[in-house]
């Protein structure tokens, strides 16, 4: 039988809500049992406190911070640097909510249920906002930065030699250009990170080039459309590719990210020589959202089915065993049932092996959100019937007998096995064998889930180590440049998410060290009050929030 947790194993799939999962109202009543209630303080104590010197946990080396990340591998890669960089100033990044003295929540604004969960995981903490608030009404405020623009156009990401902590210290998710060329009618990435904006090449290789030395074995190039990079700067996708390839050491793999159809049509020749290279996945996810080019038009994607069409028969001819992983999105505004059964069609004809099914939801401010609504009972019904469909076939049974080398990279969400992929990027869960992590393993398949397959590895085969360094150690920083150490003006010994050793300064001098860390500490809490409080003011009874 297949293990239940290892379907859960999905890359690149954003908001899953399962019957078994709580909904809304329910997580609202029980947050009383959830979230132990604030213990009033008397005043007599609280004046004390405030004479007080600052305690250990609000010093930045003894704090600790709980990251959360909603959202696709761009806001993954957005997640890790904000880590990094939290631990280059002081903080202790921890995977343990409990015992952390802040939450950072980092959430997708593309789909409704991140956005829920975003807000859910608030509301079940709103007792705690007043600790943060408090610091506001002390007076430690924060100046709010806006973006930097140039000549009224919003610029594209951070630099890529930030410090960073891989949530996975053997994969390298690097953004090769943020924002998009698109207006499509539904989304609002162009709100969230304005137009293209493509990083240089060398800027990119050389991003690569370090995450090799630091032990990467997998690089993932991410972005709100892959395929529109160099658009903005005179040069493409392709020759991007072609560069990285270079420098990508034997046993390491690339992966690439998500692409829209009319960017990638005009590189068609040059994308199926590249996904042929040993180095890189054979491994390609392209967006179809409707078999409806009428729904499509209405959605604004600037292409048609047969376009999507031409690029996936093109590539499947001379990529043999590539996998397509494709979106859809049941019930858009105007979808009536003839366009449904023609998304059907494609599904049915393609068996696409990696099928995100989005159920549609209006996100305030789009041109969707006014279109007249298909009812919600039509959309949950159609994203039913399609995900139905979807799990009728299995994709990998033909492959029970194969030989395969594979990749280990991870630890399985059960921790029975280890995730592998194979050269088509598909999901291999083999023993849990600490010598294979971040090796390349052969293995025989020998059974066959819906998104995974089983290997054994083969007796008398090597196990290979790709001709990387040594990987930093689980939430170790990455590129702590000396630059940016200076930058800082903090000591070496604070850059990391591990306790800081023992200094031996003047008394004078951990004095005004204490006070360093104590203005970053309530600048960094007052931002984030500010930042609830204004995410939290519209939900809140006029009654609460009126000026009397």
């Amino acid at each position: 039988m297949p293990s239940a947790s290892c379907d859960m194993l999905l890359d690149d799939i954003e908001d899953i809500v399962s019957q078994e999962d709580s909904k809304p109202q329910d997580r609202h009543f029980a947050r009383k049992h959830v979230v132990p209630k604030v213990r009033r303080r008397n005043t007599q104590t609280y004046l004390q406190e405030e004479s007080s010197p600052p305690s250990d946990s609000t010093i930045p080396g003894i704090q600790k911070i709980w990251i959360r990340t909603w959202g696709c591998s761009h806001n993954n890669s957005d997640g890790e640097y904000m880590a990094g960089q939290l631990a280059a100033y002081g903080y202790k990044i921890t995977e343990n909510s409990s015992e952390a003295d802040l939450w950072l929540l980092n959430s997708c604004t593309v789909k409704n249920p991140a956005e829920d969960h975003f807000r859910n995981s608030i509301v079940q903490q709103i007792d705690r906002v007043v600790e943060v608030v408090e610091e506001t009404i002390k007076g430690h405020s924060v100046r709010l930065l806006g973006q930097k623009k140039d000549n009224g156009k919003r610029l594209g990401g951070a630099r890529l030699d930030l410090p960073k902590i891989r949530k996975n210290p053997l994969i390298e998710i690097i953004s090769i250009n943020t924002g998009c060329l698109n207006a499509c009618t539904y989304c609002k990435t162009k709100h969230a990170r304005g137009n293209l904006a493509s990083y240089p090449i060398d800027e990119l290789v050389d991003r690569a080039k370090q995450s090799f030395q630091e032990g990467v074995c997998e690089i993932w190039l991410t972005s709100e459309d892959t395929g529109a990079y160099g658009r903005d700067i005179g040069t493409s996708l392709p020759t991007l590719l072609w560069k990285l390839v270079e420098v990508i050491p034997e046993g390491a793999m690339l992966r690439l990210g998500m692409t829209n159809p009319p960017y990638i049509l005009e590189h068609l020749e040059e994308m199926a020589k590249i996904l042929n290279h040993p180095r890189v996945y054979a491994f390609l996810h392209i967006p179809v959202q409707s078999a409806s080019d009428s729904v499509l038009m209405d959605m604004k994607r600037e292409y048609c089915v047969a376009d999507f069409k031409r690029v996936v028969d093109f590539l499947k001819e001379k990529v043999p065993g590539i996998t397509i992983a494709t979106d859809i999105i049941c019930g858009f505004p105007g979808e009536t049932d003839q366009d449904f059964q023609e998304t059907v069609k494609l599904v049915e004809e393609y068996k696409f092996p990696s099928l995100f099914i989005n159920q549609f939801y209006p996100r305030p401010g789009t041109p969707a959100a006014k279109m007249e609504q298909v009812p919600a009972q039509v959309k949950k019904q159609r994203t039913k019937d399609l995900s139905q469909i979807f799990h009728s076939y299995n994709p990998y049974d033909h492959k029970i007998g194969e030989k395969q080398q594979v990749l280990v990279t991870e630890e399985s969400f059960d921790s029975k096995f280890y995730v592998a992929h194979n050269r088509f990027y598909e999901q291999v869960l083999v023993p849990k064998n600490p010598s294979f992590m971040g090796k390349m393993v052969e293995v025989d398949i020998y059974e066959s889930g819906k998104h995974f397959m089983k290997g054994q590895p083969v007796s008398d085969a090597k196990v290979y180590t790709p001709s990387i360094s040594k990987p930093l150690a689980k939430g170790e920083v990455s590129g702590l440049t000396k630059e940016f150490r200076n930058m800082l003006g903090i000591h070496p010994n604070l850059m990391s998410s591990s306790p800081a050793a023992p200094r031996h300064d003047s008394a004078s001098s951990q004095v005004g060290l204490q006070m360093q860390r104590l203005l970053q500490d309530c600048a960094l809490r007052a931002a984030v009050g500010l930042a609830l409080v204004a995410l939290l003011l519209p939900f809140l009874p006029r009654s609460i929030i009126s000026i009397q």
